[in-house]
């Protein structure tokens, strides 16, 4: 059977929500532009990580249990708000300390001396897991454009695809932000852009704690 004409519009969707300005894309960015493309780009593997829990999840049915058990959505809501809080909380705390000249260079809640892989992964991971959205997003997306009780084969193509995709685009905001040319920029405006970053972290943590 030919999946390729209900796939396509999938795909098509799934560009849009990937380069659609979040919390994803402005922490790999602030990671990249801040620290090095290595943090950047470990940064999106761990939004790619949890993109394929949510995505992997919500074929399991996931998606319908958030809906049918609304305290459980709420806690992961909850939960997830509350990190994007302590993101941009720690961030304007930084830029508060820092002097006029040099802005401290924690961000997004990772100290200065925990550069390993795994804490930068676990950044931006933590980042994306604590939306319930995506697992309702990604229900919706797969009862729209799969068949009824789609082959094991095609589930797991459809996710690896999507996968593939995010790992993509992550690597290349990482990649497009840690060019010497907009580091440079970053560092002369080091405590505006910082405190931004953390306004816009603590007001994306409003949006998800109210709705």
């Amino acid at each position: 059977m030919n999946y390729l004409p209900q796939l396509l519009p999938l795909v098509g969707v799934w560009v849009i929500v990937l380069i659609t300005p979040g919390p994803d894309v402005l922490v790999t960015a602030q990671y990249a532009t801040a620290r090095s493309r290595r943090d950047g780009v470990l940064v999106g593997l761990g939004i790619t990580s949890a993109i394929g829990v949510w995505a992997s999840a919500s074929l399991l049915g996931l998606a319908v249990l958030l809906a049918r058990v609304s305290w459980l959505y709420d806690t992961v809501r909850l939960a997830g708000a509350a990190y994007l809080g302590y993101l941009g909380v720690r961030a304007l705390l930084a830029v508060r300390r820092a002097g006029p000249a040099e802005a401290a260079v924690e961000h997004a809640g990772a100290d200065v001396g925990q550069r390993s892989a795994w804490a930068v992964w676990r950044v931006g991971f933590l980042t994306n897991i604590g939306n319930p959205k995506a697992a309702v997003f990604f229900g919706s997306l797969f009862t729209a454009f799969l068949p009824p009780h789609p082959e094991l084969w095609l589930q797991a193509a459809v996710v690896g695809v999507m996968l593939l995709m995010a790992t993509a685009w992550f690597t290349a905001v990482a990649c497009l932000f840690s060019l010497a040319p907009i580091a440079r920029g970053y560092r002369r405006a080091k405590r505006g852009i910082d405190a931004l970053t953390g306004c816009l972290f603590v007001a994306l943590a409003g949006r998800l704690a109210t709705e």
